[in-house]
């Protein structure tokens, strides 16, 4: 019964909290069989469907099955023509689960021929391409790393980078990031001189807690906190809320003996919400499973009742935001 089997995440066992409130899933990655962390359209549904009432999601590029030939700037539209076959399969089999509505897919952002790119994701997406997410992430510690970035450092500063990002504001798609909290500073500027693309700051800019960060939450907690606020002075911003359990996020759950209950999620990571809440807004917030990552430390039952318990002290309103409102606004879904 290892931490992430389905043993293991079974050992804690819940009621569904409220099995009304609508959910979209917002971010979540799929692989095929020999990549990534085992994760496909059975595995998906089984968790959208296990109680809460989620009616729809969005795929978050991840890096699987890129084209293994031809122009490199177009492989990895290989991986949106594998999420449309899966969203297909999905409907197919399971027509009474919550459809993949949205991709997020990736391409290179300081690529001289962009347009290119983005016409082919398009064309492969089956209507459902609704942003790019070229990461960020530059790990300084990347040994200390489940998932270390590699993206080169000062990404954010270069000028084709910076045409790139204001080009998907021109075509009507959202940027989506993810990188580390050292980070935030950088996607900040980037956002503010990209007025008119619409940004998604994933996982709160994943704090770290792994490495040079490990056991250092508070310290951690009272620099991003800072730059959170920087962030959310940005109009075009809108914040991922999750994403928070992943190894390097360093709560220590994907390695113990049992994973947390809802109760001892929500206080172990109810600050780090609440903060970004305050800062952003509700309307500029929306809850994300990161599934699979953060499966390794909790079931997805687990994982949404914990969310409801943190959302509980905010209007019925602000949570109909929260769970469902944002992410239908920003990725244009029709769910």
């Amino acid at each position: 019964m290892g931490p992430g089997s389905e043993e293991w995440l079974a050992s804690v066992d819940e009621p569904v909290l409220d099995p009304h409130r609508e959910i979209i899933d917002p971010h979540h990655h799929l692989w095929p069989t020999g990549e990534g962390v085992p994760y496909d359209v059975d595995a998906l549904v089984a968790d959208t469907m296990g109680g809460h009432n989620v009616v729809a999601t969005v795929f978050v590029q991840c890096g699987a099955a890129h084209r293994r030939g031809g122009p490199e700037e177009l492989r990895p539209v290989g991986e949106t023509e594998f999420v449309a076959a899966a969203a297909q399969d999905l409907a197919r089999r399971f027509p009474d689960a919550p459809p993949i509505a949205g991709i997020v897919a990736h391409a290179d952002l300081s690529g001289s021929d962009l347009d290119r790119v983005l016409d082919a994701h398009a064309d492969a997406s089956d209507g459902r391409l609704r942003g790019i997410r070229h990461a960020l992430a530059h790990s300084i510690e990347p040994e200390a790393h489940m998932i270390p970035g590699r993206s080169r450092a000062g990404l954010a500063a270069d000028d084709s980078f910076r045409v790139g990002v204001r080009r998907l504001g021109e075509r009507g798609l959202a940027y989506d990031s993810w990188h580390f909290h050292y980070q935030n500073p950088e996607f900040a500027e980037l956002a503010r001189d990209c007025p008119e693309t619409v940004f998604v700051l994933d996982h709160f800019g994943t704090p770290l807690g792994v490495g040079q960060w490990a056991g250092r939450h508070d310290e951690v907690f009272a620099e991003w906190a800072t730059t959170i606020e920087e962030i959310a002075r940005q109009p075009n911003v809108v914040a991922k809320l999750g994403g928070l359990a992943m190894p390097d996020n360093g709560f220590g759950w994907d390695t113990a003996s049992r994973p947390p209950t809802s109760d001892q999620f929500a206080a172990a990571q109810a600050r780090w919400y609440h903060h970004t809440i305050e800062a952003f807004g509700p309307e500029r917030c929306m809850f994300e499973s990161n599934f699979p990552v953060d499966r390794l430390s909790l079931s997805s039952r687990v994982l949404w009742n914990g969310l409801q318990k943190i959302a509980a002290s905010y209007t019925d309103a602000e949570q109909d935001q929260m769970f469902s409102g944002t992410a239908r606004r920003v990725y244009r879904l029709e769910v």
